[in-house]
Formats: structure tokens, C-alpha cells, sequence
């Protein structure tokens, strides 16, 4: 049962979307984007504020009418239970995940227990407090990295067969198979995304674009596993929060969409690029930056290339992206360099306790 006061507040808005790991970096710009785009929705922020779930990432949000955080995790029972009993949820986007590879590979067991039973958790209450005969939408984001390696030629299409390599991108397979069976065995109104490789404001800096910004900002060696040979589709995170909402709004119960930038980059030709914006930008001498370069070890199934056909979603619902990836890596480094306090509470640890104690809006 809701409170009258509950009930009261819920009634106000047309959707109550719960947005899992809305403080992380693709969470977060999707939370402000949902919140300045759809002031008749509330949108209720879920996260367990792990080492990459940073509320300091909606500063200019926080105090927005229709923007609530709520502290949880998605593989508590009672935790999801409350949050839909007391938001009235109509509707679900899924981002919260382990994610990242080199983390997996040391310790698969959380991958397996966040991604894969943390999302049946969310798939079960949500099949229970749902009637068929209402309109919802279940909205799972997942990764490109669950089709595998590619070779030098060919695309990930929405049928391509799924070949995990990692325990990372085995965990979102099936967390992936498990949003399919909720849809065909309890006709759950499921959609479901798979996008490229993210970069953009806000990203956690163990990931390669983040990493190697800080790293050349403090001239510490640049990590390049094996030859930098690996190529990666780039999709700036602005245009995957905007393919979200295109899809969340616009897609079809049931159906996939791959969402991809068409910037295939090799490894090492991103990150000399980087060294050359940010030689520009910092006033160092050319090529200064780009002798911090350190080959290291490969890494354990390492995918040797990822690339994505999204032209369902472009043919279908209209989304296409909107930057080339030398503008928004520009943009990126610009955005870096303009918040380095930002950088160092994120890689100190320091931010966390700063915002758990000053901030729970209800």
C-alpha cells in the first residue's frame, strides 16, 4: 500500500521511471537529459553509489522537481520493493552493471551477482507489480561486447549470434538472455539496447579515454596493451543517452537495438590522437605527450575488434549521431581539463562520503 502522501506526489507526474545506476557515467547523463526533457516525469535516481556512482555528476539537477535519488541496491529484494512501492513505478531503464573487463577478470563472482542476478531481481518485481493491462516498458542496456571479436570486415547486427569472451561481457549475455526470457515466457514489455564503446564528460578514469586524459595531465606512462592494434566503435555518451530516450519512447515491445557511433578507432591511434589535442591545449611541445607510451601484456581474450551496424535504429525510430568523434573527443578533453577537481576526488576516493552524508532527497 502507498501512503496518501505518496500517492498524492506520484499522481502529479504522467511516468515514474526508475533509472538503475543513475549516478554512473551513462546513468547520469541520461537522468539530465530524462529531467530537462520530461518535466511531467519523475524521474527516481538507483544507485548503490559503488567506486563509479558519484552524485557530484547531477549537481545541476539535484534540486529539480521531478528528480529524486533513492540509495539502493539491485540486488536487494527489499530494496527494489520499496523504491516501486513508493514511487508507484510505471517504468524501468536498466543501466547499473559492473563494467569494467580488467576488473572481471580478477573477480567474476560480483560481475555474476550484479549483472545477472541483480537483473532477474529487477525482472521478477517488476513482473509482479506490473498488470499486462497497463502501458510499461522495461528498458535493458547492454554492450556490444556480448556478439565478441570481429575480424578485420563485417558489423555486429541485432542477429548476430552471441560469443562472450570476458567474464564481463559473459555476465551482460546473460543478463541479456534473461530480459528476452522474462519477455517470451511472462510477456513482460521488455526493450533492450546494445551500444559501443561510450566516452564523453563525467567517465570514471579506469576507462582507456579518462585514464590516459589524466595520465598525460600528471605525465605518468600511457598503457597500451599489446601492440594498440584493437579497434573500438566510439559513440559519445550524450548521443547514447539521446538513442535511450528515442528508443525508450519510440521502439517496439520485444525488439533490439544496436547503437553504435561509426568511429572505428584502433587503440593506438587514439590515444596518439589524444596526446596531440592535449599537447595543443596544455602548450607542450609536439609529440611531448606521446612519449609517455608504455606497451604492456595483453590482455586475457582480449576482443581484437567490435563494430556496430545501427542502421535498424536509424531506419526505424530516426536516431543517427551527432558528432564526429574529433569533436567530441575535443569536447571531452576540453571538459576534463576545466574540471580536474572533479579528476582528483574521483580517483581519491573523497567525493563518496562528501555526498552520501549531505545529500538524500525524497
Amino acid at each position: 500500500m502507498f501512503s496518501n502522501f505518496n500517492m498524492i506526489d506520484n499522481e502529479k507526474f504522467t511516468k515514474r521511471i526508475l533509472i538503475t545506476g543513475g549516478a554512473g557515467f551513462i546513468g547520469s547523463h541520461l537522468v539530465r537529459l530524462m529531467v530537462n526533457k520530461y518535466p511531467d516525469y519523475k524521474i527516481i535516481n538507483f544507485d548503490k553509489l559503488t567506486y563509479a556512482g558519484n552524485l557530484e555528476n547531477l549537481k545541476d539537477v539535484e534540486n529539480a522537481e521531478n528528480y529524486f535519488f533513492e540509495k539502493g541496491d539491485i540486488c536487494s529484494k527489499a530494496n527494489v520493493e520499496k523504491v516501486f512501492a513508493e514511487n508507484a513505478i510505471t517504468d524501468v531503464i536498466h543501466l547499473a552493471a559492473e563494467s569494467h573487463v580488467d576488473r572481471s577478470i580478477e573477480g567474476p563472482l560480483e560481475f555474476v551477482i550484479t549483472n545477472v542476478l541483480g537483473t532477474v531481481n529487477l525482472l521478477q518485481i517488476a513482473k509482479e507489480k506490473w498488470s499486462k493491462n497497463e502501458d510499461h516498458v522495461f528498458h535493458h542496456v547492454s554492450t556490444d561486447e556480448v556478439y565478441g571479436s570481429l575480424g578485420e570486415e563485417g558489423l555486429f547486427h541485432e542477429s548476430t549470434p552471441y560469443d562472450p569472451r570476458s567474464p564481463y561481457s559473459a555476465s551482460k549475455a546473460s543478463s541479456d538472455h534473461f530480459v528476452n526470457a522474462f519477455y517470451h515466457t511472462y510477456g513482460l514489455p521488455i526493450k533492450m539496447s546494445n551500444c559501443s564503446n561510450n566516452y564523453g564528460s563525467h567517465h570514471f578514469p579506469e576507462k582507456l579515454i579518462p585514464l590516459m586524459i589524466n595520465n598525460i595531465l600528471q605525465k605518468k606512462p600511457l598503457p597500451i596493451y599489446g601492440k594498440g592494434e584493437n579497434i573500438r566503435d566510439w559513440l559519445w555518451v550524450e548521443d547514447h543517452a539521446k538513442a535511450i530516450d528515442t528508443i525508450f519512447h519510440k521502439g517496439k515491445i520485444g525488439e533490439s537495438y544496436n547503437v553504435g557511433g561509426l568511429n572505428e578507432w584502433k587503440n593506438i591511434d587514439l590515444v596518439k590522437f589524444l596526446c596531440k589535442v592535449m599537447d595543443e591545449k596544455l602548450g607542450r611541445q609536439k609529440g611531448e605527450s606521446e612519449q609517455l607510451l608504455t606497451y604492456v601484456s595483453d590482455r586475457a581474450g582480449h576482443d581484437m575488434r567490435y563494430a556496430i551496424d545501427a542502421s535498424k535504429l536509424e531506419k526505424e525510430l530516426g536516431w543517427t549521431p551527432s558528432i564526429t568523434f574529433e569533436k567530441g573527443l575535443e569536447l571531452t578533453v576540453d571538459w576534463y581539463l576545466e574540471n580536474k577537481e572533479w579528476m582528483d576526488r574521483v580517483t581519491s576516493g573523497g567525493y563518496q562520503t562528501y555526498y552520501e552524508n549531505m545529500y538524500d532527497k525524497r
